[in-house]
């Protein structure tokens, strides 16, 4: 068992309020429960001696594994190959179909052979809390109960399981044909404990599991070139969208590093404004239109709650259940993934400024009929009286896009988005003949365009640039310009703007999002390219009708993804995963890079 396997050598398993990671030796080192945002039960990835682990898998030093999806569903099926035989562990989590909020979640796990002789090991070392909280252990004839304040968990299995102090292991050796199941619950403190399992009764969950996920993936409309990789990116979306709320979170996980023993280490496990907003147009062009409207609600909720108050109607992040953040604390008893330290609970930039929130949020409410023309005169009047306050509000420097922690600076891309938010305001205030100061914002949307084009581009450079008034750096964000329609995509200006990206943020086609040396974020270190800009990348080119290159980057990055189709945030120099993962934006932006690369293709094919 390696202490810190690689980022990519990890499948994910949820039941969509939670979710677990599970590597390729079959050992779940990340898990959080009851939701997302919970503190962790397994964190063997942040700290391998006392973040805790579950294994499941044979100790054959001579093994090989290899572990994949089961076909357009979140069950994960590791193998083992050894001289003595092959072996495979089924993992999975039940779908909570609910929009309840439940307690309690289980891990599934099957392990079978399916040639020659097989000896399985197992080793449960839960650590609650993040590691901070002490557990009791009562080992019975139906399993074993692990108790922290709060907190129960039970593990129960078809074979003997034995006490190893405060935690559990236990073995059992499976001739071709046979299979045996460990089922792990966690729920509050005073919950009972579920039914003794059989192999009959998990297996029966397990094919109900797989049924779940091929329906709903098989409801897609997306038929273009790239099917498989669009569903598995679908679904990991789906994993990773509290379903009681519609919330999506940017990642499963916590303090996974940008750079491996660096302190770009942040705690994604939360719901920003921008990425879910920008879901929105990937889950409609794939016709999920109600994970796509649950989205909307929410966010909706958040701009009512924020009536009549003071301040900013939004924040850029909440928790899944759309209450705010707390601040942001360093969990020192961890030592972070490969001593990649601090490990840090919550985001101090849940209070930062970043105006372009409000450009996406208002993207996504008029992202389709189906969706605009539910929220109704109140829910209008919401929006017309943000963008009220938007119009006074918007001409102030920001932290931007990228949650810099290098000072405010008037941020083009903040400007810019500022600008589609009066224009999908302005086109929403037309199509349904509502109510609205259409003056007021129509002057703001135009003053913004004049003012980007006179302050936010660079003759030196023959490119539109990350701020105002500094030097000419690039960002790659702006590659959304096109995308909202503030620019044309053959636009000689945007053309001269791809082919200064191309010269300073491409590298052999994965994409930086900007250079942290020619404009100082206020961190030490630095990190990977960006494979959300990567194929926004792609977006951009296509709509360029650039298409060799863009076709030739998407499938490039392609094979980036690890071994069962997942990214995390970046790439490394090495080629390696880098970041939390799996990471929802990443996700996303390939499924809107898919679709706009199909239509491309198709058209100039006719």
């Amino acid at each position: 068992m390696d202490r810190y396997p690689p980022i990519a050598e990890h499948g994910l398993i949820g039941d969509l309020q939670t979710a677990a990671l599970v590597s390729s030796q079959g050992v779940v080192d990340w898990f959080a429960a009851p939701r997302f945002d919970s503190p962790s039960v397994f964190a063997a990835l942040l700290d391998h001696d006392r973040g805790g682990f579950f294994r499941l898998g044979p100790g054959d030093a001579e093994q090989t594994c290899k572990q994949l999806y089961y076909p357009d569903t979140a069950i994960l099926v590791t193998r083992f190959m050894s001289p003595d035989g092959v072996g495979e562990v089924i993992d999975w989590m039940p779908p909570n179909r609910s929009r309840t909020p439940s307690d309690r979640h289980t891990l599934m796990r099957t392990a079978r052979t399916v040639r020659g002789t097989v000896r399985f090991d197992l080793e449960c070392r839960p650590r609650f809390d993040y590691g901070r909280a002490a557990h009791q252990l009562d080992v019975g004839p139906d399993g074993a109960v692990f108790r922290a304040p709060g907190v129960t968990a039970y593990l129960q299995s078809s074979f003997p399981l034995e006490r190893d102090d405060d935690d559990l292991r236990g073995s059992i050796t499976l001739n071709v044909g046979q299979e045996a199941a460990v089922v792990f619950t966690i729920c509050d403190g005073d919950g009972g404990a579920p039914p003794p399992p059989t192999v009959a009764g998990v297996t029966e969950e397990l094919w109900a599991a797989a049924d779940f996920w091929q329906q709903w993936v098989h409801a897609s409309n997306y038929r273009g070139r790239w099917t498989d990789t669009v569903n598995r990116s679908a679904i990991t979306l789906k994993l990773l969208t509290y379903a009681p709320t519609g919330a999506p979170v940017a990642a499963a996980t916590m303090g996974l590093p940008e750079q491996v023993g660096g302190e770009r280490n942040w705690d994604y496990r939360y719901t920003w404004v921008r990425d879910g907003s920008l879901s929105v147009r990937a889950l409609l062009d794939l016709g999920f239109v109600e994970e796509a409207t649950d989205f909307v609600h929410w966010l909706g909720d958040r701009l009512r709650e924020a009536m009549g108050q003071d301040g900013e109607p939004l924040k850029i992040m909440y928790r899944v259940d759309g209450e705010p953040l707390v601040t942001e604390e360093i969990l020192d008893h961890l030592e972070g993934y490969r001593g990649s330290a601090p490990v840090r609970l919550g985001n101090a930039a849940s209070d930062q400024l970043q105006l372009d929130i409000y450009g996406e949020a208002l993207y996504a409410l008029s992202e389709g009929r189906e969706i605009a023309a539910q929220a109704g005169y109140r829910g209008w009047k919401v929006m017309a009286r943000t963008l009220d306050w938007l119009a006074d509000a918007w001409d102030r420097p920001d932290e931007g896009i990228w949650e810099t922690r290098g000072g405010r600076k008037d941020f083009t891309y903040s400007r810019v988005m500022c600008w589609a938010a009066f224009d999908r305001g302005l086109r929403l205030a037309s199509q349904f003949r509502r109510p609205a100061d259409t003056d007021r914002w129509t002057r703001a949307r135009d003053t913004i365009l004049e003012q980007v084009m006179a302050r936010g581009w660079s003759e030196s450079k023959q490119a539109y640039v990350q701020h105002y008034g500094g030097q000419d750096v690039l960002d790659a964000s702006l590659l959304l310009m096109p995308r909202v329609g503030f620019v044309a995509p053959r636009d000689p200006t945007w053309l001269s703007t791809l082919d200064a990206m191309d010269r300073t943020l491409v590298s052999d086609s994965l994409v930086y999002r900007y250079d942290p040396a020619a404009s100082p974020d206020g961190l030490r270190g630095s990190e990977g390219t960006f494979s959300l800009c990567t194929f926004l990348y792609v977006d951009a080119l296509a709509r360029a009708e650039r298409m060799r290159p863009a076709r030739y980057t998407f499938e490039k990055m392609l094979t980036y993804a690890n071994h069962v189709g997942l990214f995390a945030e970046e790439v490394g120099p090495s080629g390696e995963q880098l970041g939390n993962f799996p990471q929802a934006f990443t996700h996303l932006s390939l499924i809107t890079a898919a679709c706009t690369l199909d239509q491309a293709l198709d058209r100039q094919r006719d």
